[in-house]
């Protein structure tokens, strides 16, 4: 069984907090590191380590858009790929020896 690190810290004037070392440490976070934090339908607050570099700051917004669409238009959210495409898909792919549970070689990005 883990061990649990529970760490207090006090909230400034401000609304700034220092993360205790510990708890930095655990992360894997130093100066210039980043960290998430993330609230849960009970209140409770969750920080983990956040390593994307570069994010979108359109993406959440586009997504959230898009959701909302899909939510308001369901019978628009999904169509049916139309045959020509599916033909050329089959056509591209055809005696490709695909495993889609193997390990991703490399870095991806998403």
């Amino acid at each position: 069984m883990n061990k649990i690190l529970r760490k207090v810290s006090t909230i400034t004037e401000k609304g700034q907090t220092t993360i205790p070392k510990p708890i930095r440490d655990a992360l894997g976070v130093g100066y210039g590191g980043r960290i998430a934090f993330s609230l849960d339908e009970k209140n409770r607050v969750f920080v983990e380590r956040d390593d994307r570099e570069d994010e979108d700051p359109a993406l959440d917004g586009f997504l959230d858009l898009l959701a909302r669409d899909m939510a308001a238009r369901p019978e628009n959210a999904f169509v049916e790929i139309p045959s020509g495409l599916r033909d050329r898909i089959a056509a591209l792919t055809e005696g490709a020896d695909i495993d889609l549970d193997a390990p991703i070689e490399g870095e991806v990005e998403l």
